[in-house]
């Protein structure tokens, strides 16, 4: 079970670098899917193109985290858990911020990754 956990943690991380291209533009996950453009917390502040940097930056970094701490976790070290709470914690923030405010087509802008975020926390969390 504990293979297939840091599989997933791994797995996990790289689906995060399918949306930094996605915001960067390299190509599009779905056709007309305008996220992260449309940020309830950041368009107030920043502009599309900052958006969608600072989104790539932040989803690369995720990716890292996750596919780091997939990888301690398979090799057993102490802060692989630790790391991987850390990593929900910035990946569910992330798309939390850039959520565009409504309850429409939600699995285009992260829902399905939050919920595999809060069922990553709760494994990790019942692990003994």
């Amino acid at each position: 079970m504990k293979v297939f956990i840091g599989i997933f943690i791994i797995l996990h991380g790289l689906v995060h670098l399918f949306y930094f291209a996605h915001s960067k533009r390299i190509f599009e996950l779905r056709p007309g899917m305008e996220w992260p453009d449309n940020s309830w917390a950041l368009s107030k502040f920043m502009g599309i193109k900052t958006i969608r940097d600072f989104t790539s930056l932040i989803c690369s970094l995720v990716a890292v985290a996750f596919v780091i701490s997939g990888i301690a976790y398979l090799a057993k070290a102490a802060w692989a858990i630790n790391l991987a709470i850390i990593s929900v914690f910035f990946s569910s923030l992330l798309f939390i911020l850039l959520w565009d405010g409504r309850f429409k087509k939600l699995d285009n802008q992260g829902a399905i990754a939050i919920l595999i975020n809060i069922s990553i926390w709760f494994v990790l969390n019942s692990m003994p």
